[in-house]
């Protein structure tokens, strides 16, 4: 299987720690968002990444993919059978999607991106003001969905992938969730990314 997308990216980040979970080999091609290399485009029509090829099946989308290799390599499942569980995990990986990134992606690019990759200043007031006011919303919904080590079901899962992904990007600004004021989620955020697939995905970014 090839991955195309650089996995400073949440959602190729995704990918890379679905595949190690399940100990599955890939190449992973570290194409840029709306990168012109032929063999991407074909895989993502739209640009975005991920984007996967395996054995002539192109799939984009980070969700698509993830219940593609699912289905492919479904030991060990990270995909709850049941229907409440499955219904909750699926919640939880459009909620990172939808809720988290747009607004956690802010301070990221603010204070990493545009100063490191672009060599620009980046808008520090709008980083903090969405840090202030837009994160509290989602540390508390978490904070009260936290009763354990994962997510949904009592085991790990595409929720705890899905939603543990954009936070290593908040740690590339040194940010992380007060421990006072949301300590599961502190701690839940802290042990999810310190995972060996989570690990190796972060490295695979590094290099």
């Amino acid at each position: 299987m090839i991955v195309y997308g650089t996995s400073v990216s949440p959602f190729v980040r995704k990918v890379l720690v679905a595949l190690a979970e399940k100990g599955v080999a890939y190449e992973h091609r570290p194409v840029a968002p709306q990168a012109k290399d032929l063999e991407f485009r074909a895989a993502s029509p739209t640009g975005k990444v991920p984007a996967i090829e395996d054995e002539g099946f192109r799939l984009a989308d980070s969700s698509a993919i993830l219940h593609y290799i699912e289905a492919v390599h479904p030991e060990p499942s990270l995909i709850p059978s049941g229907a409440r569980d499955r219904a909750r995990a699926v919640w939880f990986d459009e909620y990172a999607d939808g809720e988290c990134f747009p607004r956690m992606v802010v301070p990221f690019v603010e204070r990493f991106l545009k100063p490191r990759l672009y060599k620009v200043a980046g808008d520090d007031a709008l980083a903090q003001r969405t840090i202030d006011e837009g994160f509290p919303p989602l540390f508390d919904y978490l904070e009260g969905q936290i009763d354990g080590p994962y997510l949904v079901g009592g085991a790990f899962s595409i929720a705890d992938i899905a939603v543990a992904s954009p936070f290593h990007n908040l740690r590339l600004v040194k940010f992380a969730p007060d421990a006072e004021r949301w300590p599961r989620l502190a701690a839940w955020v802290s042990a999810t990314l310190e995972r060996p697939s989570f690990v190796a995905a972060i490295a695979a970014a590094k290099a």
